[in-house]
């Protein structure tokens, strides 16, 4: 009998742990969508200033409700060079502030008396949550219902662990195994394996909160679990980190490991020294327990908050010697990198839409950058007929192939996210025409190459070369103006831009019939009139191509 009982309880807790983590995921969720410009605009202006870097972070954990996803988005900053290793690591350290609100929310969930059940009064909001989703018209008060619904669920499943919890208080037999796991080491190293399995150290923290609170486990092994916790959490930033090609995306995971295991470490060694040579053995557990006589519940909560605060307080000194750690351990990579890769993406990014955006975006640019530079390599050829860049042609060529392909099966499984804001889904729902449109202008590079070397040392004239020249400068043009105009959507040089393109049509088709009048003269062999006739319609495809990137209905009404 006692053996069914406990395999119901069980299968409550499993119930309560299932609800509170959809709790979670769909408050994260949904406050991301809610928040992602915002989100991203204030992950994007991190300052040299340590501080601002640190609150900024927190209240983006805040504002998520997941340290783990802060840390992702700030690995794609990194990854996309928008903001720098030192301004990761403090916003890093403000995620870990960030993370202790769900811990302070539970336990406050856990206060009441016989009138008020607080608990109780947060799962509510899970209902009116529902109603407000299910009659709003607009999308943001949808969402709106759903982060209620969310924090409603979280609070639901939080009370259904706890009826467990207070079921397994019950034994004698677990009450009495748990008494003798005394090993604060093996109770850390549970912790962490325990959150990296759930990848969750919230859920953790508070399933910590709950078990101290019904008196399952002591304050202490409760704070030794939360300490295992906040080195499981590193996982979720070690795998985007390390997948990543980026060297500095490497860095800033391992900044975050050394960060936490740091500050496990130091409280380890501080709560054995206290045990040891105080009067009476003092410990952590037993302080916060002076600190909160009666809360056992608020106990581990503000100690979780408490050793957060201070880890980021001792350590926010030393951020510059925490980043050259990072360097020394992970070294540059030399001058050979491997082609056909991602220069921004993080594929593990997809978890995070409104970062993964803004990588997508810098890497489309990085794509444009590739073909523009293939173009120049082939009019270099045509003007000299030298073919010492060939290799470098076929690499690029090779790597525009991949990111054709390898991008917009990213962005087919990006847009399937239920985080997606319209402005990012309609954005990326241009990218496919953009990826294809640059893909072209590679294909015609090539074209480009390959007339010079049907040229057979047949050199066009001095006047053909200036007037080749004149195209590829004017193409030039058009190409920073179209790169300024997608990366910052600067409408207003859109007329600018047609302007200059309809010049290229216009200039091309004057060289062409100049040319045609040079050949009827004998002036000209058969063999490069019709190189050049080719390459002035290439040419213009190309400039055509480059206009596409901005001419979509996201760049028009975004």
């Amino acid at each position: 009998m006692e053996n069914t009982n406990f395999l119901l309880q069980f299968l409550h807790l499993l119930a309560g742990i299932g609800i509170f983590l959809t709790g979670c995921e769909m408050m994260s969720n949904n406050l991301e969508a809610v928040c992602s410009d915002k989100l991203r605009e204030l992950l994007a202006k991190v300052s040299n200033n340590k501080i601002i870097g640190v609150l900024i972070g927190t209240l983006a954990t805040i504002a998520i409700n997941s340290s783990g996803a802060t840390t992702v988005m700030t690995i794609g900053f990194v990854n996309a060079h928008i903001i720098s290793l030192k301004q990761a690591a403090t916003i890093i350290f403000g995620g870990e502030i960030g993370t202790t609100l769900t811990g302070q929310l539970v336990a406050l969930g856990m206060m009441g008396n016989d009138g008020i059940d607080m608990n109780f009064l947060f799962s509510s909001l899970a209902g009116l949550g529902v109603f407000i989703t299910m009659f709003a018209k607009k999308d943001k008060v949808k969402l709106f219902g759903s982060v209620l619904t969310g924090l409603g669920l979280l609070f639901a499943g939080l009370d259904v662990m706890s009826s467990a919890m207070t079921g397994f208080a019950q034994s004698p037999a677990l009450r009495e195994m748990i008494a003798r796991l005394d090993s604060s080491l093996l109770i850390i190293i549970c912790g962490a394996i325990l959150t990296a399995i759930i990848q969750s150290s919230t859920a953790i923290t508070s399933i910590s909160i709950s078990m101290v609170a019904v008196g399952l486990i002591n304050i202490s092994q409760g704070i030794y679990l939360t300490l295992g916790a906040n080195v499981g959490t590193c996982l979720t930033g070690m795998l985007a980190g390390m997948k990543s090609a980026e060297v500095n995306a490497k860095r800033t995971s391992l900044m975050q490991l050394i960060f936490n295991i740091g500050g496990v470490v130091l409280v380890y060694f501080i709560d054995l020294f206290m045990k040891v040579f105080t009067k009476g053995g003092l410990s952590f557990g037993i302080l916060f327990e002076r600190m909160f006589p009666g809360l056992p519940h608020t106990q581990l909560a503000m100690f979780h908050t408490i050793f957060n605060i201070a880890s980021v307080v001792i350590v926010l000194p030393l951020t510059e010697s925490l980043v050259a750690l990072s360097e020394r351990l992970i070294k540059d990579e030399g001058p050979e990198q491997k082609k056909e890769r991602f220069y921004f993406v993080n594929e593990d990014i997809i978890s995070t839409p409104s970062i993964a955006v803004e990588q997508i975006k810098q890497e489309i640019v990085n794509m444009a950058n590739i073909a523009i530079q293939n173009f120049n390599i082939s009019m270099d050829m045509l003007k000299t007929l030298e073919f010492t860049r060939q290799d470098e042609l076929n690499d690029n060529e090779a790597e525009l192939n991949f990111l054709n392909k390898e991008l917009v099966e990213l962005v087919v499984a990006l847009g399937q996210s239920k985080k997606l804001n319209k402005k990012d889904s309609r954005y990326l729902s241009s990218t496919y025409k953009t990826i294809a449109d640059l893909e072209r202008i590679g294909d015609y590079a090539q074209n480009l190459a390959s007339y010079a070397r049907e040229l057979n040392d047949e050199r066009f004239n001095d006047v053909i070369v200036s007037e080749l020249e004149i195209t590829r400068r004017l193409i030039d043009q058009l190409y920073l103006l179209v790169i300024d105009a997608y990366k910052h959507d600067r409408r207003k040089i859109s007329k600018q831009i047609k302007d200059l393109s309809d010049n290229i049509h216009a200039i091309s088709n004057i060289m062409v019939k100049k040319y045609i009048k040079r050949l009827n003269e004998n002036e000209l062999s058969a063999v490069s009139s019709g190189e050049y006739l080719k390459i002035c319609n290439d040419t213009k495809r190309i400039s055509e191509h480059l206009v596409n990137l901005i001419d979509t209905d996201y760049m028009l009404n975004h």
